[in-house]
């Protein structure tokens, strides 16, 4: 049995307010679309995306180079070009910039596109698609999957279409392309839930980024409140960071996004309950944000819905503060997800 289902068409969507590929309009770009499996949405995403940035123009970036020349070129390297003897043969060691489409970029879209390529589960026409777009990164130079620091990637102006793209890539090459039973074609399964919660967590925070900018949308640091009379090593308490932070007047709520294959944890008797680590962690952020102690600040545990027969329901007052373990299931259509985000926005009211 599944542990975790979602419509395909979800995963665009979500992966499209992850990496602020969202248009003004809120129009999904995909929304006619039939995909059978997720490598061919994911297939999708990169022929559309390249397509485009081909016609704008792919991205390029100055990289140093240095080889012996007959005339110079850049700067004149004096030490290599006396170590190689290159003046007795007319010849300088120069090194120079070099505006050029051999990026990391690009690298990482080239090799994406043949993994791509190569997947049966992708249909001939988007494998055909891919082909047709491969003769673009002929400079290009080829990398491992393995090899690739995705720390190393920045975004400046010229590269931030790039963001959904490299989100793509990152997806593939993570091991993030499930396996589906055969007829399973709107849901999927994913490998890890560390890689999945990640997706979750951004697409959550920029949804209401785009959405309610009134709310101040933000992973905001909550700061211990320390009675400082006696307090000391407090360097030594750990930061807490939240995952999405609303505020509206003089109220707040903390939402922390959380992605299990399994939403409840099971005791030895058989009870079911909700994680303790995650009950303890929402109350912390909550009760420690509240620096006036009047209960204006609430914390909501937001779990993407399993196929499990008990889900997460709570809805509780601990000493002041509103507490909830609530679900978001993810294999609704997208109007009807979208209609549970909004009702989060009503406990600020």
């Amino acid at each position: 049995m599944r542990d975790r289902s979602i419509v395909i068409r979800n995963v665009y969507v979500m992966m499209a307010y992850a990496f602020r590929d969202i248009r003004a309009n809120g129009q999904d770009r995909f929304a006619g679309e039939d995909f059978e499996t997720i490598h061919d949405l994911f297939a999708e995403i990169l022929i559309r995306g390249i397509g485009s940035q081909v016609k704008r123009g792919l991205h390029r970036d100055y990289r140093r180079r240095s080889e012996e020349l007959s005339t110079v070129r850049g700067r004149i390297d004096l030490t290599r070009t006396s170590a190689a003897l290159s003046t007795v043969r007319g010849r300088v060691v120069c090194e120079f910039d070099e505006y050029e489409l051999d990026t990391l970029h690009n690298r990482i879209l080239k090799c994406v596109m043949i993994l791509l390529i190569r997947k049966s589960s992708v249909s001939r026409e988007r494998q055909d698609a891919l082909r047709r777009l491969l003769p673009y990164f002929d400079s290009v130079d080829q990398v491992a999957p393995a090899s690739i620091r995705w720390n190393q990637l920045s975004f400046s102006r010229s590269s931030a279409s790039y963001r959904m793209l490299m989100g793509t890539c990152e997806l593939v090459i993570r091991g993030l392309l499930p396996t589906e039973e055969p007829g399973a074609n709107s849901l999927l399964s994913w490998v890890t839930d560390e890689a999945m919660s990640s997706l979750y967590e951004r697409f959550l925070l920029e949804y209401f980024r785009l959405h309610h900018p009134e709310l101040s949308p933000a992973a905001a640091k909550v700061r211990w409140d320390i009675d400082g009379e006696h307090a000391s090593g407090t360097d030594q308490l750990p930061a807490m960071y939240t995952d999405i932070t609303l505020r509206r007047g003089g109220r707040t709520v903390i939402i922390d996004a959380k992605y299990y294959s399994k939403t409840m944890q099971v005791s030895q008797y058989g009870k079911s309950s909700i994680h303790s680590a995650n009950i303890y962690q929402i109350l912390a952020y909550t009760k420690n944000a509240d620096v006036s102690r009047n209960g204006s600040v609430s914390g909501i545990l937001l779990y993407a819905r399993t196929d499990a027969g008990l889900q997460p329901d709570l809805n509780v007052t601990i000493q002041g503060n509103r507490i909830a373990a609530r679900t978001l299931d993810l294999k609704l259509p997208w109007n009807m997800l979208r209609a549970q985000l909004e009702e989060l926005t009503t406990w600020l009211d």
